[in-house]
């Protein structure tokens, strides 16, 4: 049992908290079981050890199974330990240390046909909803560019309520250089922002491998980045609100495209 929060151990995984240590370890924090749980189950290699409390591994029925199968140590701490490994007002009882899969841009878009990147978004609420939107629409890869929240933030990793283990995943600071790498492989782009055409639900160039390209919550894409893409559509309001969301905006585009897919498949 590991009781003092400020013990050597404890401080170093407290610290990927932060952004700089998670990019410099390679390493950030899973909370929760379902997180953990989906972790262990689509990502076990990666996951290097797991912090619970007596409270927690109750609560968690298949914690000592799937740990075991995946051949990681759980840690017990107390209730003070976890609280310093958490990022929550109530911690759930459990966090994980696990490995960040960061591969090129180019080698998670190569093969795909729907892929979400997201440029200068750093809400993290939104960043996750729209990974988690991702996944739902069956797209194949997710990118974080320019100055977007990376992936691993806690909040990001709540809000994706597990899906960020469900699919690839890539950080890239350059956001041309992505949108390069998205033509070079044959994606089409198609920048949603207020300054394109009405999107239609049969739009035959949503049927083609797309990536779809969402800018900052606030600013929208930059000229340049929305110059680089191949369309640029804009959802239209039918009622008096004033615009949608970004997650909630990112979720009709995917399935747009999704629906066209999949019909023809």
């Amino acid at each position: 049992m590991i009781e003092n929060p400020k013990s050597a151990q404890i401080k170093k995984v407290a610290v990927l908290q932060q952004k700089k240590q998670r990019l410099l370890t390679g390493r950030f924090i899973v909370e929760g079981p379902h997180a953990v749980e989906e972790a262990l189950r689509f990502q076990p290699a990666g996951v290097r050890v797991i912090y619970t409390t007596h409270a927690g591994r109750s609560r968690f029925e298949n914690l000592d199974r799937d740990a075991d199968a995946a051949g990681v140590r759980i840690e017990m701490v107390s209730e003070q330990v976890l609280a310093a490994l958490s990022d929550t007002v109530t911690p759930q009882g459990v966090v994980a240390v696990v490995d960040i899969q960061n591969p090129p841009v180019a080698e998670t878009v190569t093969s795909a046909k729907l892929v979400a990147v997201l440029i200068d978004v750093r809400d993290p609420g939104n960043a996750g909803a729209v990974l988690r939107a991702a996944d739902a629409a069956g797209a194949d890869a997710v990118i974080f560019a320019g100055e977007s929240i990376d992936p691993w933030h806690p909040k990001v990793v709540r809000a994706t309520t597990g899906s960020l283990f469900h699919l690839p995943i890539s950080y890239e600071r350059d956001s041309v250089q992505v949108l390069d790498t998205l033509t070079a492989v044959g994606l089409l782009t198609i920048a949603a922002d207020i300054r394109g055409t009405d999107l239609q639900p049969l739009d035959p160039i949503l049927s083609q491998r797309t990536a779809w390209i969402f800018g900052n919550e606030a600013h929208g894409l930059k000229s340049e980045e929305r110059e680089r893409c191949d369309h640029v559509r804009k959802l239209p309001i039918y009622g008096q609100a004033e615009s949608l969301n970004l997650a909630t905006a990112a979720a009709v585009c995917l399935y747009t495209s999704a629906f066209q897919q999949q019909a023809g498949a």
